[in-house]
């Protein structure tokens, strides 16, 4: 245990814990500022910690924001898997108030992880892209395994674009909706799945 200026005793954090802390300062920075406003030394400081700790974590600013970038796609990518054996049209309504309760509960995260690509860093903005092209592989599986939309999954070219098109749409509205758009979470939910059963109707 440290003892803190004001006499009290806190924990000292495990590794796990100190990285999800940093990780945690750096989501909020970044989703709050263009990522060349954001420094190194304001996480540090922040977090309580030395530069040279941090910088033991993660050696370089980009090393810190691709991190950050994995731990929100990753966050993402378990709220948006598809359920074996279950139809699409059955689980998109439960799939998306999962990915709302997610886009609430970890606002900074969210928002964090949607200015990568704007980031100037081409490594931090592959990571971004690849946890996109993730995120439409898992649809694109569950679409292809699914009884009604399976069959016809072949037969459309468009159907990879149309996929990608409704992601690009839902990330817009999610991050309006995180704006303070006047509309409520079950809303938002069935303005998302009617655009994806939308796209994919024949």
């Amino acid at each position: 245990m440290a003892v803190n200026q004001g006499g009290r005793a806190r924990r000292r954090l495990s590794t796990g814990e100190r990285r999800e802390q940093l990780l945690s300062v750096g989501a909020r920075l970044f989703s709050e500022s263009p990522y060349d406003d954001v420094w190194i030394e304001q996480v540090a400081e922040i977090a309580g910690v030395s530069r040279g700790l941090l910088y033991h974590y993660f050696p370089t600013k980009r090393d810190f924001f691709a991190a950050v970038v994995e731990r929100e796609s990753e966050r993402m990518l378990r709220m948006t898997a598809a359920v074996p054996g279950v139809r699409v049209r059955e689980q998109l309504t439960a799939g998306l108030d999962a990915y709302l309760e997610y886009v609430e509960a970890h606002a900074h995260g969210y928002r964090a992880f949607h200015r990568a690509d704007a980031a100037g860093d081409q490594s931090v903005r592959r990571v971004y892209r690849r946890a996109l092209a993730a995120q439409e592989q898992q649809i694109l599986a569950a679409l292809a395994a699914d009884p009604e939309f399976g069959p016809a999954f072949e037969a459309r070219p468009d159907t990879r674009l149309a996929v990608r098109g409704w992601l690009a749409f839902t990330t817009a509205v999610c991050l309006e909706w995180l704006r303070g758009a006047e509309l409520g979470r079950e809303q938002v939910r069935d303005l998302c799945a009617r655009a994806l059963l939308g796209v994919l109707a024949p």
